[in-house]
């Protein structure tokens, strides 16, 4: 009975670190050279150190802290080309989950939940002059997450939840910071145009065509990296992981 209770405080303790932890981490409240004090961080947290230990781990194993020589870890520091490539990599994966669900034949039930979300974003951007972002933002994490599972294999599924934790990697990193940029309703509709591409083409078990067209697709985060980082700077403060991104060692894109 005592394992019994103890089990979901323990868990919630656990939860409570690594979203408390994580949370801090992408909001830049730690300078990427500096060791992290499990002490400070506990208290801040209200956790104990166990937890907190687990939660730096499981940070450790997503990239987002770096084991230190003498002990301890740090906040990982990524340049922009270091997030370019984590993009290009999650568009290969997804490429090659999508290849891997037309060849093998997608789960009916997963591309009905597909079908579905895409309904959902057909939705939100109806309205003519005012998108539902919130809708957009939910179903299209939904139709990636189940672009993952389509393949059939759990390790490509593993791989590419582990590659969305990293900051601005996942297809939904940027989506609501567009608000300003012109013709932003446009590029939400050409996005949802590949995505009814895209699961087209696995139900049609065309592998090469469904590759192509979702290596495409994730070449749009780059686009969007690239103009807001460039050109709307202003627009990106609140986007958790920006903080960790520097154009050189020891300078923010802020400062670049």
């Amino acid at each position: 009975m005592e394992g019994a209770k103890g089990l979901p405080d323990r868990l919630s303790q656990f939860d409570k670190a690594l979203f408390g932890l994580r949370s801090l981490v992408l909001g830049g409240a730690f300078l990427g050279d500096k060791r992290l004090s499990e002490v400070a961080v506990a208290k801040q947290l209200g956790v104990s150190r166990t937890p907190l230990r687990q939660a730096m781990d499981r940070l450790v194993s997503e990239g987002l802290l770096e084991r230190i020589e003498t002990g301890g870890c740090r906040v990982a520091i990524f340049t922009k080309q270091d997030i370019t490539d984590a993009i290009e990599i999650r568009g290969v994966m997804e490429g090659t989950a999508a290849k891997m669900a037309a060849e093998r034949g997608a789960d009916p039930l997963l591309t009905a939940q597909a079908n579905d979300a895409l309904d959902r974003i057909d939705i939100a951007l109806a309205p003519r002059g005012r998108i539902d972002f919130d809708l957009y933002v939910r179903q299209n994490a939904r139709f990636h997450n189940l672009l993952g599972r389509l393949a059939g294999s759990g390790l490509i599924e593993r791989e590419l939840e582990r590659m969305n934790r990293l900051p601005l990697a996942s297809p939904s990193a940027f989506l609501i910071e567009q608000a300003g940029i012109p013709d932003f309703q446009e590029s939400l509709r050409y996005a949802q145009r590949q995505h009814r591409a895209i699961l087209e083409a696995i139900t049609n078990r065309e592998g090469s065509r469904a590759e192509a067209l979702t290596r495409e697709h994730a070449r749009l985060a780059l686009t969007n990296f690239d103009y807001l980082t460039k050109h709307r700077p202003e627009a990106t403060k609140g986007v958790p992981g920006l903080a960790l991104v520097t154009s050189r060692q020891g300078s923010t894109t802020d400062s670049a």
